[in-house]
């Protein structure tokens, strides 16, 4: 009967799936280990940069403004050091990231309302940390200069005299701590489910003909649209698990908001699941070894990763590599698990990339089940 055909099948693969440990590992564990490699490594968050501090002034006024910096925590006084060579020299072998001199008579200029002048050193070598450090400084000393003008004018008895023409007060909406991983955790379940999916799918089809049962289960009563559904069925429900564990690991481990409906997500999930489920078959027709098939799978995965957004802003890449990008089903994906899971937002707000990986499913997984067939007969 075409249900116990089927089922038959499925139970085949998922024995084969948990007699093979280097499978399961792949399907569980990778997952788990992503997570905590992106979740607290790969994070564009940057506190605690390490600072020298070269002060000649030694007054109560320096001493507020180093605490000023301490409390701001972006920075954190490691070094006190006496000459600018012991500061150059501990930012040159790396242990400190940035520097801060401050000049004799420090003190003296702020007590006679006079404008002092302090210089900041940042190692620039590594432009992520330098960036947020060059940001983080300036605006501390802008606050203090603020703080001391504001003091200045209450001693005078003009204290209301600095009224800003303009007042911007800012909002930070959906992400107000702006963590990072927030924005990368989301990500990684398109991510995962591309990756490992793709190279099991391709990997388990590929091993069948390895080993010489592809022909035995093609001269069964079973119809190939009933293998390739039996082949792919474990695939999707390892993938569901996948997806699931991933976001139960972010909002245990990582506090990530789950905003919109799990439901919808679920179904979106599943849409995008077809794309990856087609391009493993689809390579699977056309590699003939495992090596061969994991191989293949790279030239799909790695620009997919690149120029979806997973790592890099889109906007910031040059205009060809954001017309490359619409090409990409993951980049799709992105958009809707990161809007559904931070923003909360529904599937009138995500047609346009519904519709996109509609389209995508449809001719991919067309494309990949028709030669598929014919490279069964």
């Amino acid at each position: 009967m075409f249900n116990s055909r089927l089922f038959s099948l499925i139970r085949k693969e998922f024995i084969q799936i948990i007699r093979d440990p280097r499978t399961l590992v792949l399907t569980f564990a990778m997952p788990v280990m992503q997570l905590f490699l992106l979740g607290y490594a790969a994070t564009s968050d940057v506190r605690n940069v390490s600072l020298v501090v070269f002060d000649q002034d030694k007054s109560p006024a320096s001493r507020a403004l180093l605490e000023a910096y301490r409390t701001a925590d972006y920075f954190r006084l490691d070094f006190d050091v006496n000459s600018e060579a012991d500061l150059r020299a501990l930012i040159d072998n790396g242990s400190a990231r940035a520097g801060i001199i401050i000049p004799p008579g420090y003190g003296d200029q702020i007590g006679a309302g006079r404008t002092a002048h302090i210089a900041f050193i940042i190692d620039g070598s590594d432009p992520t940390v330098a960036g947020t450090a060059l940001s983080a400084a300036a605006l501390i000393g802008q606050t203090k200069s603020t703080s001391l003008t504001i003091s200045r004018l209450a001693l005078r008895g003009q204290g209301s005299a600095l009224q800003p023409a303009v007042e911007v007060r800012t909002q930070v909406w959906y992400n107000p701590d702006l963590v990072s991983a927030y924005y990368m955790i989301p990500g990684l379940i398109g991510q995962i489910l591309q990756t490992a999916i793709i190279i099991l799918t391709a990997t388990s089809i590929v091993r069948e003909r390895e080993r010489g049962t592809i022909e035995q289960l093609i001269v069964t009563p079973i119809r190939s649209w009933e293998l390739v559904v039996g082949k792919l069925t474990p695939y999707v429900i390892i993938a569901f698990v996948d997806m699931v564990e991933i976001l139960t690991a972010g909002v245990l481990l990582f506090k990530v908001p789950i905003n919109g409906s799990l439901g919808l997500l679920l179904v979106l999930a599943g849409l995008f699941l077809v794309t990856t489920l087609g391009l493993g078959l689809f390579i699977s027709t056309v590699a003939n070894t495992q090596q061969e098939a994991m191989q293949t799978a790279m030239f799909p995965m790695l620009p997919s990763i690149f120029l979806s957004g997973f790592f890099f802003p889109l906007a910031a890449m040059p205009q060809v590599l954001q017309w490359l990008s619409y090409a990409v089903p993951l980049r799709y994906f992105l958009i809707i698990v990161r809007g559904i899971v931070l923003k909360g937002v529904g599937a009138e707000s995500l047609w346009q990339e519904i519709l996109a990986l509609s389209i995508f499913a449809l001719v991919i997984m067309g494309g990949a089940a028709l030669r598929f067939r014919k490279r069964l007969d």
